[in-house]
């Protein structure tokens, strides 16, 4: 089964003086997103890899929607050339809003608040809140360390077989996207909730 794609959330790094690379593959999956007619939804930032990925999907005539809490809203964090930007109360309403509008996710490397969107969505998979494609676009093998980590809980039991599988990565963008609109949830993830009451 092939899913298609209209929306794709993208979560990345804000950071200034990053590497040219990565900025160069936001840049690049923005644009593709934008000629595969898929829009981005992202957190409206013009700095680091938020305004790469922004730049190139508006760099080709994409649909560019960003969402901002009230107090990240300044002129010198928030994209000016936006399709449209929407503002919402706090951070949590602001990534319920960008996961309501999505149809899968992207988290492009980055640091502490990439890190927290992600792992907020695969919890959401996790206990049966969503059922929407996540993947990695793994950059200069940027995540091969939380993959290992990933990896090394499923080992030691803190996650179900199952949950190996619902990220999926590739460093290659047109790779990736093949891998978020061929995704099936993977069988058993409702025992994670649904399991057997021993009273």
């Amino acid at each position: 089964m092939t899913n298609s794609l209209r929306s794709i959330c993208v979560y990345c790094g804000s950071a200034d003086g990053l590497k040219q690379v990565y900025l160069d593959a936001a840049f690049g999956l923005g644009q593709l997103l934008a000629r595969q007619g898929i829009t981005l939804v992202y957190g409206a930032g013009k700095t680091g890899l938020m305004g790469a990925v922004a730049d190139g999907a508006l760099s080709v005539g994409g649909e560019v929607i960003g969402i901002v809490p009230h107090n990240l809203n300044t002129s010198a964090l928030i994209h000016a050339g936006l399709t449209r930007l929407e503002t919402s109360e706090n951070m949590h309403t602001r990534k319920a809003r960008m996961s309501e509008l999505a149809e899968a996710f992207i988290a492009l490397p980055g640091g502490l608040g990439t890190f927290d969107e992600l792992f907020e969505t695969l919890t959401w998979v996790q206990i049966g809140l969503h059922h929407k494609p996540v993947g990695l676009l793994n950059t200069m093998n940027y995540y091969d360390p939380l993959l290992a980590l990933i990896e090394h809980a499923s080992n030691e039991g803190f996650l179900y077989a199952e949950h190996r599988h619902i990220l999926v990565h590739s460093p290659q963008p047109e790779a990736l996207l093949d891998q978020l609109r061929g995704y099936t949830p993977p069988d058993g993830l409702e025992r994670w909730v649904n399991r057997p009451n021993d009273d």
